[in-house]
């Protein structure tokens, strides 16, 4: 995958495109990217690439159970202090891994 699919994605997707059953993101390791339609700050321009995470994150001393659909329904779904999202209304772009 190159940068380009971070910062220009084809596809962008909801919190309620993500938050339902038959939810878009795949179960698998992957890398995902926030962009937010409203800017947090002035100086930002909106649609705007902000964060990139991974899944699962590396852990030497044991195997994550975590995956793409897993940690991005967690940052829509989770309290604030432990997602980077907070309270941004945004979308979401994720790519499984090669």
């Amino acid at each position: 995958m190159d940068a380009t699919t971070l910062t220009n994605p084809a596809r962008l997707w909801s919190a309620q495109e993500v938050l339902v059953r038959n939810c878009p993101v795949p179960a698998a390791a992957g890398v995902y990217g926030w962009h937010f339609k409203e800017a947090p700050h002035p100086d930002l321009a909106p649609g705007r690439l902000l964060y990139v995470g991974i899944a699962p994150r590396h852990m030497s001393n044991r195997t994550s159970s975590q995956n793409l659909r897993k940690r991005v329904r967690y940052h829509y779904r989770g309290n604030a202090a432990g997602s980077t999202r907070r309270a941004v209304d945004l979308g979401v772009g994720a790519h499984r891994s090669a």
